[in-house]
């Protein structure tokens, strides 16, 4: 058993790209973990969309072994997302955790996410020491950044550690500051077992892999346990550590982190945030745990070109059993057929699942535009939610709709505050205050319906401030406002996958230039075909697709005019009758030229 007086359990948090993942390559690296052989980049990242996109997006972990003042010390490093999306994630591993890292880039300085992450940080009660990182790139100005630091969050300027992870620059002090500053766990190796699980994994051939914190006891091989909330009982087959690959040990004491392994088969049979105890000597209250990630955005998939409905299915149940932080439940379109209803953290989380769906499965999805959640209030005093803006009940029985409201901090050069105002005013967005963080650069606090921002915010963001400015939110709660369902009409016919919930006043403009994309997206077919947006029974705009022409009278050389007219009308008949029975085909980028509120 690993005297717990030298054991270390922390994190590194930062914004996206500051160097998060690099410096747990270095430390795996400088503690000889892994040889300079199997050195890759990214080395924790196990995803390939994680290599692809230069991201993390599932928080990872990995046990080291260090020594400092003649004495071994135990390391465990957990490395997290920095998008605001995978929020939770970070967390979720900050609970197994005494410190943090907080590593702020030398070049851009305090970020949206520098911020939201140091809060979590606070909030979880973490040692956090600043390290401020890429001090090799010749632009960087670390000084000053620091500064920044302690003015935006407090965090002393001259405790800082300078670093570059790309280098391994000033690794030994960062090392000696993890030993030093980050103080040892906390529990007694004596009491019941209490383990907090804060994570988990699906393997194929052994079921599920949980990832946890022991907080009191001692859990070996063999040991029967009971998860406490599930209150469900397992054998376990084997305890481990990552050293950073999965490494058998006898057992693990109270402060240490690693996996285990019992015989469960999916999933769903493991809370994310459940308390393992001993069958035989149980501990009487269960740890906090963890609120339920909330799914922030809604759309629907349906099988594509080529793909049965079966088969989506298998692929989702199949993703979800290693992924469970979205939602699907059925859902029938007269357009689409029947599809899934999905719920998802935010936009690149949707982006990744329809990702993995489609090169991990092998189907092809058809997406529709993404919508929130919104809380209607009916006359009769009950409340309903709705994800889709086809749920939205009779507009006669409605006395409110809500929509989901957001504070956000956008952290900008001092040059582009005016482009920013603008953009975020004409989303609706609600200025609370103006902080200057340094004498160059400001964070704004805005209030937002989070409609407005979820689609491409944070492009137009980068577009308005040439690359510099971040933005960071929290859901806030439900706001009542003039809100309509903005239905489309295509040959006549509702597209509900179409439709959208608008603010009144953009209703007509918005579906102006919804129909004349939509006419740009739909191909040209044998007959007319009528593009029509429409609150309630009143037609706002429309747009109108040419029929194909064909010219019948071709093969007539002179004669009677009558015949000529008997061929015209016979393809004017053959029209309207095709126009009554034919199908217009819908491709995908129609559904997904409804995502930018600013068209």
């Amino acid at each position: 058993m690993f005297d717990r007086q030298y054991i270390r359990n922390f994190g590194i948090i930062a914004h996206i790209d500051h160097g998060k993942s690099t410096l747990a390559d270095r430390l795996l690296e400088h503690s000889g973990a892994i040889s300079k052989r199997e050195m890759r980049a990214q080395f924790l990242d196990d995803m390939d969309l994680e290599r692809e996109m230069g991201i993390t997006i599932k928080a990872n972990r990995a046990t080291v072994r260090h020594m400092h003042n003649g004495k071994e010390y135990m390391l465990n490093l957990l490395d997290t997302p920095g998008h605001v999306d995978f929020h939770y994630e970070v967390s979720r591993a900050l609970a197994a955790c005494d410190g943090v890292l907080l590593l702020v880039d030398a070049t851009q300085g305090v970020q949206a996410q520098t911020v939201a992450n140091a809060y979590i940080a606070v909030e979880s009660n973490a040692e956090i020491i600043l390290v401020i990182n890429k001090i090799d790139l010749p632009s960087a100005h670390p000084e000053e950044i620091a500064l920044e630091v302690e003015q935006v969050l407090g965090l002393a300027a001259d405790e800082a550690i300078f670093t570059s992870a790309k280098t391994g620059e000033g690794l030994d002090e960062l090392l000696a500051a993890v030993c030093e500053r980050i103080p040892a766990p906390e529990g007694n190796p004596n009491a019941p077992l209490r383990a907090l699980v804060y994570d988990a994994k699906h393997d194929p051939h052994r079921g599920v892999v949980s990832h946890i914190r022991v907080i009191d006891g001692v859990v070996k091989k063999g040991d029967k346990v009971r998860m406490m909330a599930a209150e469900r009982e397992y054998n376990v087959t084997e305890v481990g550590k990552f050293k950073p690959k999965p490494t058998a040990v006898s057992d693990m004491a109270a402060g240490e982190v690693g996996y285990l392994f019992a015989g469960i088969k999916t999933l769903a049979d493991v809370n994310i945030g459940d308390t393992i105890t001993l069958a035989s000597n149980p501990a009487t209250d269960a740890l906090p745990g963890y609120q339920p990630p909330n799914q922030m955005v809604f759309c629907d998939f349906y099988p594509g070109p080529g793909t049965e409905t079966a088969a989506l299915r298998e692929a989702m149940e199949e993703l979800w059993v290693n992924d469970c932080s979205f939602t699907y439940e059925p859902v029938t379109s007269d357009a689409l057929g029947i599809g899934f209803r999905c719920g998802f953290l935010g936009l690149l989380h949707m982006k990744i699942i329809q990702e993995r769906l489609e090169r991990e499965s092998d189907v092809n999805v058809v997406q529709t535009a993404p919508t929130v959640t919104y809380e209607i209030e009916l006359n009769d005093g009950s409340v309903q939610y709705i994800q889709s803006p086809s749920e939205m009940p009779d507009p006669s029985t409605i006395l409110e709709i809500r929509e989901p409201y957001c504070s956000a901090n956008i952290i900008v050069p001092a040059d582009f505050i005016g482009a920013v105002l603008q953009m975020s005013l004409d989303r609706r967005g609600e200025h609370v205050k103006t902080e200057y963080l340094s004498p160059s650069r400001v964070m704004i606090t805005f209030n937002f319906p989070l409609g407005e921002i979820i689609y491409d915010f944070y492009d137009k963001l980068k577009s308005a401030t040439k690359g510099y400015g971040t933005v960071d939110y929290d859901i806030t709660g439900f706001i009542g406002g003039d809100l309509v369902k903005l239905d489309i009409l295509v040959n006549a016919v509702k597209v509900d996958a179409l439709s959208v919930i608008v603010h009144r006043e953009k209703s007509v403009f918005r579906g102006r230039r919804l129909v004349a994309r939509l006419r740009k997206e739909i191909d040209r077919h044998m007959f007319e075909i009528p593009i029509q947006a429409a609150v309630g029974a009143k037609i706002i705009a429309r747009e109108t697709i040419r029929a194909f022409r064909k010219n019948v009278t071709a093969k007539c050389y002179g004669g009677d005019i009558t015949r000529k007219r008997k061929l015209l009308e016979k393809q004017k008949e053959g029209k309207r009758r095709m126009k009554n029975v034919g199908n217009v085909e819908i491709p995908q980028e129609a559904f997904m030229s409804i995502l930018d509120p600013g068209d």
